[in-house]
C-alpha cells in the first residue's frame, strides 16, 4: 500500500529501529525472539531497541505466554505491543451527500467520529471549513494534543490524480474544479493531508481493518451515488499511471442505455447506483422517489424495488467479470450505499461472474458484503495515514516531526 510521506531512516539504527517498529506494528503482538525472526535483527539489538522504544512510550510488554495446560516450560516469553494512544489519524470521507470524520488511534480503533448530511458538490469551501472544525471538535473533546496526529487522509467521491493535488471534478463535483483539497485543510488543521479516491479508500478500510483482512488481492467495489473500485494488488494499492484507475461505474453496462454525467451512455452508473434504481422506480410508479426510501422499501418486501436490486447486481456482475478476468483478485468485495440489500444484491452479482468470467479466474474468487458499511472509506483513509507510522515514530532519530518528537517527551 502506498504509504504517506514519512523521515527516511538516516543510520544503521534508525533503519532497525524502523524495521522491528514496523514488524510489531503489522503483527499486532510478538515476542523478541518472534521479533528476530521477523526482522532478521540480532537478539542483542532487538533487545536493545525494544528497551528504546519502551523508554519512548511506543511499545510495550504484555502478559506472558505459557506452555500448554497453563504450564510455563521454561521462563515464559514476554509479549510486546504498540502502545495505541501514543499517536492517532485523523481522516474525512467527503462523500456526495455527507461529511464523515474521524480519529483513530495508532491501531486503527476509532476514538471519535461525526458523520453530517452535507450537499458537498457544489460546496467546496463550506466543506472543507465543516471538515476542519470537525477535526478540531474531535481532538477537543478526545482530549489530544495536535502533535501527536500523524496527518490528515481524506477520501473524496471524484476521481484523484496522483500525487493528490488535482481533482477530475469537472461534470462530477462541479464546485470542486480548480480546488486543492489537501493544501486547503492542510492549511486549515495543520495536518500533512493525503487525498485519494473514495473507492481507493474504501479497499485500504477492507483491506486492513474489514472483510479482506489478511488478503492481499482483492477488488472492492462501491455501488454509491458514485460507482467506483479500489484495487489491491500483491500487497499494493493500485491506482495507475495518473491515479484513476478503477472507475468501473463508467464501464458500459447497458448498450443503449441512459446518457451518464461523464458524455458516455449507459455505463453502469446509470444502472447500479441508488440514484439509479430511485430514478428507474419513478418513471414506474409515476412520481418522485427518494433514495432514502428504499430501504424502508425494500425492507417491506416490496416487489419493484427488490427486482430493481436484483438488476442492478446483475448489471454490476457482468461488469466485475471482466474485472475478475482482467486483474484475478481473491476476494471481490461490494461496499457502498446499497450494503442494504445484502444477499439479494449479491447473489445475482455472484450469479453474473460465474457466467462470465472465465471459470480459471472464479475458481478460487470469494464475493463478499464489505464489513464495515459506510465506515469503510474514512477507516480507508485513516489507514493511509496510519501506514506510515512506523517511520514517522521510530524512523529518523533525527528530523522528526513534531508528533515523534511529542511522544518522546511524553
Amino acid at each position: 500500500m502506498d504509504s504517506a510521506p514519512a523521515p527516511v531512516p538516516t543510520s544503521l539504527r534508525d533503519e532497525g529501529r524502523a524495521r522491528l517498529f514496523g514488524a510489531l506494528y503489522h503483527a499486532g503482538r510478538a515476542t523478541r525472539p518472534r521479533l528476530q525472526a521477523l526482522t532478521g535483527l540480532s537478539r542483542a539489538t532487538v533487545s536493545a531497541l525494544v528497551a528504546d522504544l519502551i523508554g519512548e512510550g511506543l511499545i510495550r510488554e504484555d502478559e506472558a505466554v505459557r506452555g500448554t495446560a497453563g504450564r510455563a516450560q521454561g521462563r515464559p516469553a514476554q509479549t510486546l505491543s504498540v502502545v495505541p494512544h501514543a499517536a492517532y489519524a485523523a481522516a474525512a470521507d467527503i462523500g456526495h451527500t455527507h461529511v464523515h470524520v474521524m480519529l483513530c488511534d495508532l491501531g486503527g480503533t476509532v476514538v471519535w467520529q461525526r458523520r453530517t448530511p452535507n450537499d458537498t458538490d457544489l460546496r467546496a469551501e463550506h466543506t472543507v471549513r465543516m471538515v476542519a472544525e470537525a477535526v478540531a471538535d474531535g481532538l477537543t473533546a478526545s482530549g489530544i494534543s495536535p502533535r501527536r496526529v500523524l496527518g490528515l487522509g481524506v477520501g473524496i467521491a471524484c476521481p484523484v490524480h496522483r500525487g493528490g493535488a488535482e481533482l477530475e471534478a469537472d461534470g462530477i463535483m462541479p464546485g470542486w474544479v480548480g480546488v486543492n483539497p489537501a493544501a486547503e485543510l492542510s492549511a486549515r488543521t495543520g495536518l500533512p493531508t493525503r487525498l485519494a479516491n473514495d473507492a481507493n479508500a474504501g479497499a485500504v478500510g477492507e483491506w486492513r481493518y474489514g472483510a479482506g483482512r489478511g488478503i492481499d488481492d482483492l477488488l472492492y467495489i462501491r455501488l454509491s451515488a458514485g460507482i467506483g473500485a479500489g484495487i489491491v494488488s500483491g500487497g499494493r494499492l493500485l491506482t495507475g499511471d495518473g491515479g484513476l484507475a478503477g472507475e468501473v461505474g463508467h464501464l458500459t453496462a447497458a448498450r443503449d442505455g441512459l446518457f451518464c454525467r461523464c458524455g458516455n451512455r449507459g455505463c453502469l452508473e446509470t444502472v447500479a447506483s441508488p440514484t439509479a434504481l430511485a430514478a428507474l422506480l419513478a418513471r414506474s410508479w409515476g412520481r418522485h422517489v427518494e433514495v432514502a426510501e428504499l430501504p424502508g422499501l425494500f425492507a417491506d418486501g416490496n416487489r419493484a424495488v427488490h427486482a430493481a436490486v436484483h438488476e442492478a447486481g446483475a448489471a454490476a456482475g457482468r461488469v466485475l467479470a471482466a474485472t475478475v478476468t482482467l486483474l484475478n483478485p481473491r476476494l471481490v468485495i461490494v461496499g457502498g450505499d446499497l450494503g442494504w440489500a445484502g444477499r439479494a444484491l449479491l447473489d445475482p452479482i455472484e450469479t453474473a461472474i460465474e457466467r462470465y468470467a472465465m471459470p480459471m479466474h472464479r475458481r478460487r474468487l470469494g464475493v463478499v458484503m464489505g464489513e464495515l458499511g459506510a465506515a469503510a472509506e474514512v477507516r480507508g483513509a485513516a489507514g493511509m495515514i496510519l501506514n506510515g507510522a512506523p517511520l514517522t515514530l521510530a524512523g529518523a532519530s533525527t528530523g522528526r516531526r513534531p508528533v515523534a518528537d511529542a511522544v518522546a517527551a511524553g
